[in-house]
């Protein structure tokens, strides 16, 4: 006996996919904290953390429904990066020097960028696909959820941090971070154990960035080298 087809889902039922609701919940917290962060340093955080913490939830709801789409991991990525973006430009608003921050905009973006053309022009299904990398700590962050999920909230934690403190914009970053680092304080903690995840973050995207480059470089020479 012949099996029956599966029907074949509609353009909106893919928009309506529980994790992407969740998606464009994670939207609306990203606008409503910004719009607050200049008047409210306490509800901003708090917002902002919350709409970072349904990046997790997401992914879980996409895996446990079965509604992992294209569409729902550009959001996810999307999202990530202009969330992040819009923070690090507030806090070169706040901090001096501002270039510092601009400088790790340009490397998240860049490197996400990168490696995005990168999968497509290799064929893979996703970015996270590094197997066949020759850099064992590209290959431990992509292949390891936990490790990954460290280094990415130790950033987002630091730069929330920094926000919280910033009194006035004549402060530098290293003044800040030193002054708070020589206190026993739950902030202290927090900025100490969340430094690693942040620097092992930045090394990562500096291995991206040139990776994906690389392939692009070698796609090109194949290309030439074809015809």
């Amino acid at each position: 006996m012949a099996k029956k087809p599966v029907p074949r889902s509609s353009k909106l039922s893919v928009y309506l996919y529980i994790p992407n609701i969740i998606g464009y919940i994670r939207v609306l917290l990203n606008c409503l904290a910004f719009s607050l962060c200049l008047r409210n340093k306490i509800v901003f955080p708090i917002l902002y953390f919350f709409g970072f913490v349904c990046d997790a939830v997401d992914g879980w709801c996409a895996r446990r429904f079965n509604q992992v789409s294209t569409f729902g991991a550009v959001l996810d990525m999307v999202t990530d990066r202009i969330s992040t973006a819009c923070l690090l430009v507030v806090l070169s608003q706040l901090y001096k020097p501002g270039l510092i921050f601009l400088s790790l905009l340009a490397l998240d973006i860049g490197s996400h960028w990168f490696q995005m053309y990168s999968t497509f022009l290799a064929g893979k299904a996703s970015h996270k696909d590094v197997k066949d990398s020759t850099n064992w700590l590209f290959r431990a962050y992509y292949g390891n959820r936990m490790f990954m999920a460290y280094c990415c909230v130790s950033c987002e934690v630091l730069y929330l941090i920094l926000f919280y403190l910033a009194e006035n914009q004549t402060e530098t970053l290293v003044d800040v971070l030193s002054s708070n680092l020589q206190k026993i304080t739950l902030i202290s903690f927090l900025i100490g154990t969340s430094l690693f995840g942040w620097a092992t973050k930045q090394i990562i995207n500096v291995i991206q960035m040139k990776t994906a480059a690389d392939m692009c470089v070698l796609y090109d020479i194949d290309k030439k080298h074809k015809h």
